[in-house]
């Protein structure tokens, strides 16, 4: 394929950001400014027999490979689609059994390889950006992030060594991981439940902002990027790299840690929705002192690492009381809607999701929902996704006003981010349907 580049827009020199993206016509709020299928992907383990793993659709009575008896597909031309790929975990998985543990990122570098072997032209992914253009900042990674890096080149070699012949050398391989770790997306649902990972170079191109002017979807294996501002022509296209719910100072440290720049949007410049984030609760004898603030925001980030370990470890129970302990204490100094506070209720109404306590999610995401549409951006995927997650709670409970409601909500902002077309949306439209 030739480099015919993509129609509206056009890659640049973005001042003090590097290569990027600029808009060469006007994009309207929802319209859709391009589409990038995947160069690889790879389906998460925890979703095999849900989704199939070429065309990630999601239905019942997939069909499962024969050899293996991991793999699902919808019908044969999806299997046979899929056995460039499948072959190299196929005969691994049935060797290994129990065994086969690679990492989600050492599989999809397997399959970056691959693809990489039979490719001798620019791929319809690579329309702008190539894969071996991804910057791997190799200067800027610590020792930990370089021990993760050696950890997955020797289970690639473990795993797929007998299955790819002549591996790249280890330096070769240190780049590839650490451009993957620094450019690669996990494709997700309309509840942003993970279902894979992706490399989408032209995706890729764009650069971060706090205020994103697009928002990235997915539709199977295609990534699709449409406005959420009008965007004129000449102005740069913006995707956020993170999530946008904390205050500047963590957004700051996510973005240096992950991506390893500052952030100098406009949002991080002037903090305009900080205060909001980061309410204190009115009590009778006055504000808490700067001092008491900054003591708990130290124990709301300890506890919200502390709880990501744990979640390894700890039953659901265990967890659900570390969530309202953890609400509890923060409680005397934080209000309901900072967002310490919402993100350890996500965690809670997660905990009581997968316990099947119904009653017990949505009261958390009653408590949840309005601070969200405060905090994120207009058209944000994590407020679509809590009122959809409402909305299906309230009618599991025969709410149907409410959850009719909460469906409506959740369609408005799905319409602009996933486009009208999209069968997330169709879903949520039957849903809604059907309570008539």
């Amino acid at each position: 394929m030739k480099n015919e580049g993509i129609e509206g827009m056009q890659r640049f020199l973005s001042p003090d950001r590097g290569r990027g993206l600029q808009a060469l016509r006007q994009f309207s709020v929802g319209e859709l400014v391009f589409a990038c299928p995947a160069y690889a992907y790879v389906l998460t383990e925890t979703e095999r027999g849900a989704h199939c793993e070429l065309c990630f659709s999601r239905k019942e009575d997939l069909s499962k490979c024969g050899k293996c008896k991991q793999a699902y597909y919808c019908n044969v031309d999806c299997q046979r689609g899929d056995w460039p790929m499948h072959k190299l975990e196929c005969v691994a998985m049935c060797a290994y059994g129990e065994n086969w543990c690679p990492s989600e990122t050492v599989r999809l570098v397997a399959r970056i390889i691959m693809k990489q072997r039979v490719t001798t032209e620019r791929t319809p992914s690579e329309r702008l950006l190539l894969l071996k253009e991804f910057e791997a900042h190799l200067d800027k990674m610590d020792s930990e992030k370089d021990e993760m890096n050696q950890t997955d080149i020797a289970a690639l070699h473990h795993f797929y060594s007998k299955h790819i012949s002549s591996l790249p050398n280890d330096q070769a391989l240190t780049e590839l991981f650490a451009q993957v770790n620094c450019n690669g997306f996990t494709i997700e649902d309309e509840e942003l439940s993970h279902l894979g990972s992706a490399a989408f170079p032209d995706v890729a191109l764009m650069n971060h902002s706090c205020s994103p002017n697009v928002i990235v979807t997915y539709k199977g294996t295609v990534a699709e990027v449409r406005a959420v501002k009008e965007i004129n022509p000449g102005e740069e296209i913006f995707n956020s790299y993170i999530d946008l719910l904390y205050p500047t100072e963590d957004r700051m440290e996510r973005l240096l840690d992950a991506y390893f720049f500052t952030c100098r949007c406009t949002e991080c410049t002037t903090k305009s929705k900080d205060k909001e984030k980061m309410e204190v609760r009115k009590l009778s004898s006055g504000p808490p002192e700067p001092g008491e603030i900054r003591s708990m925001v130290r124990y709301a980030k300890s506890v919200i690492e502390e709880f990501r370990r744990a979640k390894h470890y700890k039953s659901p129970s265990e967890l659900l009381e570390m969530c309202e302990l953890s609400q509890e204490k923060m409680a005397a100094i934080f209000a309901d809607t900072n967002v310490y506070m919402l993100h350890m209720m996500y965690q809670a109404m997660g905990v009581c999701l997968y316990m099947q306590d119904w009653d017990g999610a949505m009261k958390y995401g009653e408590k949840i929902v309005h601070p969200y549409s405060v905090h994120y951006p207009a058209y944000s995927l994590n407020v679509a996704s809590m009122y959809l997650k409402l909305g299906r709670l309230y009618l599991g409970l025969e709410k149907k006003t409410q959850g009719v409601k909460a469906l409506n909500k959740a369609m408005a902002i799905m319409e602009v981010a996933h486009g009208k077309d999209h069968h997330y949306v169709a879903e949520v439209k039957r849903e809604i349907e059907e309570q008539k």
